[in-house]
């Protein structure tokens, strides 16, 4: 196909101008078979070979095109393709190699006319300045680079100088006016003003503050942004990212495949500082679900690819029973972060937490203060969350009961603002043992309860074997009472495979189609006298008076989607648990094991289909023909439960009219 292009190198510029980084690549190589490039185009097909995920090749190009500049005189360019370098080992960890090439670009540099390259200059200076903890440095630098891009008419520069200067002022404590900037930069990254590299540098570094205040919420929207717009981001980092915040909503299996996939396509970037990120979300995930081998592994390649496992690997050995490695592990970390107060925030919580097991009341005490402190600064939900958490950790220690169970109940709603249902539902063990210490041994069986439920659902078998634990111990101690209501029927449905469908249809379309199902299954419930108890996500918890009136609204479900797959072409796949049995509650609250075993019934349900324990469906009759019934053993609950599958397309017309079966 190229073999035949008259002016190879005209061709290959045109392709690289038009972001076709591959062809353009392919048609640098053909004109050096004939032709000695210049150094602009040796910068070009450098730039392409980095976007063809090829960035050792450009690195070597890069080299050659330093030496042409060299050559010819050109001072200035010479020193913008230094700084390139400089970057480009310094993701590489090659730190000697990434200094000498800075050095070499601020010696060709400084001594000439101010012009777009000094730009880039002030720039990489401003970021060591904010690494280093020079914060006013920082943001002084960040101007420098404002400025030249305003005089010079360089958009890019413009918003990199933006970019910048709020991220050292986020980092500064000066919150809101860091993210003005920041946000009037991603913006322009969104709006397609900016070339490519600064537009995933700006969208990257976006996420990445985001992230480090926990203010997750901005992070989810401007995710979204790009996803809609189809902004091209270097590849990786928007995975690694949403793994974070999957990790942090409960959706551990994606989060894993996320950060795994942002890793693989990293990889070929030399962005190895962002793979070690991967494979600390990765580890988190594995030592929240109690696989604990599997996540020191991953925390060992977290650290092997410059990301530092704390605090993971100080929980990590706390969950392991081994406090005082988990003590000396999370103190060295704070000893030696002393720069960044947000770095220290995402390690105190856990500094607390290892203090108070290891006995050490003064020294939580004091993290505490320090950590509240931060979270004053800052001003983010998951930072408040966990100020209060700590604080309530140490009032419930000193005894304070009644201050604890305020302060843990600001946590939970903090926690829940942000879609944390993991750190919710450890806050409420927590609050649970405050409750009981004020004498209320009901109230703690509720919050109890309901942490046990969240840890279950999540798989988080660690926390979950401890609730269990307390649960049990009030229970053997003859303090609960335990109420239980009527029989009722628990209906369960979830969309199968929805974050496969939120890639495959974007989400513009997901938001749409989510409002459609929830509308749809709503009026149906209500149409069945069913009482809406939870919605977590795209999937609902229903209860019903009694097993007719939930499997005759399941079967509507099912019926309903199918009709709106036959008219319009689509509709989305639900599975459906239905389980009778007494359920504990009051208020419309309900838990217990009947919540648990239908909740575990309505996971194992394939893809429309209709899953009921067989005691649902003995009370209720055969007007739906039901297969032969199969024990099964559910994850968590000791005896086996008899379920039978529900044909929601057949009406056994025999019950209503004495007729043979219909279809």
């Amino acid at each position: 196909m190229t073999q035949n292009v008259d002016d190879p190198v005209a061709a290959a510029r045109d392709a690289a101008l038009r972001h076709e980084w591959d062809r353009g690549l392919e048609l640098f190589k053909l004109a050096e078979t004939t032709t000695v490039l210049a150094p602009e185009d040796l910068e070009l097909m450098a730039e392409a070979a980095w976007w063809a995920t090829h960035p050792d090749e450009a690195i070597d190009i890069l080299e050659r095109a330093y030496a042409a500049y060299v050559r010819s005189d050109n001072r200035v360019r010479a020193g913008y393709v230094a700084l390139t370098l400089a970057r480009e080992y310094g993701v590489k960890f090659a730190g000697p190699v990434s200094a000498g090439w800075f050095n070499r670009a601020k010696g060709l540099l400084e001594p000439e006319p101010e012009g777009i390259e000094h730009g880039y200059l002030y720039g990489r200076q401003s970021l060591q300045a904010l690494a280093a903890g020079n914060l006013d440095e920082a943001i002084e630098l960040a101007r420098r680079v404002a400025d030249v891009g305003s005089r010079l008419g360089d958009r890019d520069l413009q918003a990199a100088g933006m970019l910048y200067r709020g991220m050292a002022l986020v980092e500064k404590g000066e919150v809101a006016d860091g993210f003005a900037m920041i946000d009037e930069a991603a913006l322009a990254a969104m709006s397609g003003e900016l070339g490519p590299f600064i537009t995933g540098s700006v969208y990257c570094n976006t996420i990445n503050t985001c992230c480090e205040v926990a203010d997750y919420g901005r992070a989810g929207e401007w995710i979204e942004a790009a996803q809609r717009r189809g902004v091209r981001t270097t590849p990786g980092d928007c995975r690694i990212h949403q793994a974070e915040i999957l990790v942090l909503r409960g959706e551990w299996d994606e989060a894993e495949s996320s950060a795994r996939r942002g890793a693989e396509e990293l990889r070929g970037f030399n962005r190895l500082n962002h793979v070690g990120e991967a494979f600390y979300q990765i580890g988190e995930v594995r030592r929240r679900i109690g696989d604990f081998t599997a996540a020191q592994d991953e925390l060992r390649k977290a650290q092997e690819f410059g990301r530092d496992p704390q605090p993971g690997l100080s929980l990590l050995l706390l969950g392991q029973g081994k406090v005082d490695a988990a003590m000396a592990s999370i103190k060295r970390a704070l000893d030696e972060e002393q720069s960044s107060k947000l770095t220290r925030a995402r390690l105190l919580p856990a500094f607390v937490e290892i203090s108070l097991v290891s006995g050490n009341l003064e020294a939580a005490k004091s993290a505490t203060e320090e950590l509240e402190s931060i979270a004053s600064t800052y001003d983010a939900s998951a930072l408040q969350a966990a100020a209060h958490y700590a604080r309530g950790a140490v009032l419930l220690v000193e005894a304070n009961a009644t201050e604890a169970v305020r302060t843990l109940r600001r946590a939970v709603a903090h926690w829940q603002n942000i879609d944390a249902p993991y750190e919710a539902a450890r806050t409420k063990t927590l609050l649970a043992q405050a409750i009981k210490a004020q004498g209320d041994i009901e109230g703690a069986l509720l919050e109890l309860e309901a942490a046990r439920s969240t840890f279950e659902r999540l798989g988080a078998i660690p926390d979950l074997r401890r609730t269990e634990e307390l649960l049990a111990r009030e229970t053997d101690s003859g303090t609960a009472t335990g109420a239980v209501n009527d029989v009722k029927a628990l209906l369960f449905t979830d969309i199968v495979k929805s974050t496969n469908l939120l890639e495959a249809i974007g989400d513009e379309a997901w938001v749409d189609l989510l409002r459609w199902h929830d509308q749809t299954l709503r009026s149906l419930f209500a149409d069945n006298k069913g009482e809406e108890v939870d919605h977590a996500g795209d999937g609902f918890f229903v209860v019903f008076d009694d097993p007719e009136g939930a499997i005759t609204c399941a079967v509507a479900i099912q019926r309903t989607l199918a009709a709106h797959r036959r008219t319009h072409g689509f509709a989305p796949t639900v599975r459906i648990g239905v389980h009778a049995a007494a359920t504990a509650g009051s208020g419309g609250e309900y838990r217990g094991k009947a919540v648990h075993e239908a909740a575990r019934i309505a996971s194992l349900a394939p893809g429309g289909q209709i899953l009921a324990s067989l005691q649902s469906v003995e009370s209720f009759g055969t007007r739906f023909v039901v297969s032969e019934a199969r024990s099964v053993q559910l994850k968590g609950i000791s005896k086996p439960v008899d379920l039978v599958t529900i044909d929601w397309r057949t009406v056994n017309r025999s019950v209503e009219s004495g007729g043979e079966l219909e279809r």
